[in-house]
């Protein structure tokens, strides 16, 4: 009897020892259907569920579908951040490497985004992007404001759309881009070329002042 319990455990542990080994082989297999944060969380081909930002210990996902975020940091900023609207200084303006970045292709779908991402598709975010870098390939609606460092498309605000490196076409009430190409529709446009009301346009490449 004892020698059948003792026979029970080993094959158990040993079971479970195997299981963890092939968690982290197959870490880099696509999901289906994952959350983050999470070690085993690599590629998504579905839905991808981020319940808070990695800050400390980021480690980038591909995502192919859906990325919804629910970090509730994203309801409360947005008052805060009217007062202080922009993106950091251009000295503190550090390229980030693709493939250390979240790479979406598809939908992301947030409250809030703090991580470094790559959305090529359809972006909504309550908060967009905060204090984080953040490329986007498509078009960007927010019900607020929209910050991105690069951007491909189209990208809609009512309030604010802000970027470092635009190329499209900027819709809501304050619309700046340091490096622009494209056409501003807006209450007040700024870019690397003029300063208007109502429309502003760039089609030309422009050298962009980094002082």
């Amino acid at each position: 009897m004892k020698t059948r319990i003792l026979f029970t455990i080993v094959l158990l542990f040993h079971s479970l020892a195997y299981a963890s080994d092939s968690l982290k082989v197959d870490s880099l297999k696509p999901r289906l259907i994952a959350a983050s944060p999470s070690k085993n969380v690599r590629n998504v081909n579905g839905v991808l569920f981020k319940y808070y930002d990695e800050e400390d210990h980021f480690k980038p996902k591909k995502v192919n579908g859906l990325g919804m975020g629910f970090n509730f940091l994203g309801i409360f900023l947005p008052p805060l951040m009217l007062f202080n609207l922009q993106l950091p200084d251009s000295n503190d303006y550090v390229v980030v490497p693709r493939e250390k970045m979240n790479m979406i292709n598809g939908l992301q779908l947030s409250l809030i985004n703090m991580e470094p991402t790559v959305t090529n598709g359809l972006e909504i975010n309550v908060s967009s992007n905060i204090n984080t870098y953040a490329v986007t390939n498509g078009v960007a609606v927010s019900p607020f404001f929209n910050l991105h460092h690069e951007m491909k498309g189209v990208s809609v605000a009512p309030l604010a759309n802000i970027g470092k490196k635009c190329r499209g076409i900027q819709i809501g009430l304050y619309n700046k881009c340091d490096d622009f190409r494209g056409v501003q529709i807006g209450g007040w446009n700024e870019n690397g070329k003029r300063k208007l009301p109502l429309i502003n346009w760039n089609f030309k490449k422009q050298k962009v002042n980094k002082k």
